[in-house]
């Protein structure tokens, strides 16, 4: 891809690129790759039945990843990357709130759960327990209270279930290419609404 600005006609393509590019890097220490693990959280929400921004919440949640460049041993180095607020930068002018907000707060929802659900911790893995002190440990009690305050709590909290569980070795999934319709839909649907407001 170019480096000309991104837009509505353009944004699914220049996500299908990164997949395509960079899906095959490893993820985090995990057994899977970025693009084995976002697909699989996106088939999850499809096979649970979700409408389209949840399965592109689910599928887009860690796109942040690819944003910025970070030394591949920058857990070992003790350096938060940021992703979630990274991917909900570029998504925001494209997707709806319900889309930016489970991946601006899809770390956040593992810091909540692990504050509030004593039985979360052990779902995590080894790499999600590394990258848990990196991004401040569980929440502490003034933080779990404002943090259930978020206007899509649930898909939040979903999508960070789908996203612990999307990490199995084999599974089978469909490939982006067929999610990038439910991305153009969601596009196309979001940005006529900011349009017809202008």
């Amino acid at each position: 891809m170019t480096g000309d600005p991104l837009r509505t006609d353009t944004v699914v393509a220049f996500i299908a690129d990164i997949f395509h590019r960079r899906g095959a890097e490893a993820y985090l220490g995990e057994a899977v790759t970025m693009s084995e693990h976002m697909l699989q959280s996106a088939h999850m929400a499809e096979q649970a039945g979700a409408g389209d921004a949840l399965v592109a919440a689910a599928l887009l949640h860690d796109i942040g990843h690819f944003t910025g460049e970070f030394p591949d041993d920058y857990i070992e180095r003790g350096i938060d990357n940021r992703h979630d607020r990274a991917g909900a930068a570029v998504l925001d002018p494209f997707f709806p709130p319900e889309v930016v907000d489970c991946v601006r707060h899809h770390v956040a929802a593992k810091r909540y759960l692990c504050a509030t659900d004593p039985s979360y911790f052990d779902r995590l893995s080894a790499a999600s327990v590394k990258t848990l002190a990196l991004q401040g440990g569980p929440m502490a009690a003034d933080a779990v209270a404002a943090f259930r305050a978020q206007p899509h709590l649930a898909e939040i909290l979903q999508v960070r279930f789908w996203d612990e569980d999307a990490k199995v070795v084999g599974a089978e999934t469909p490939d982006f290419a067929h999610y990038a319709p439910l991305l153009q839909r969601l596009v196309d649907r979001h940005c006529g609404r900011i349009s017809a407001t202008n």
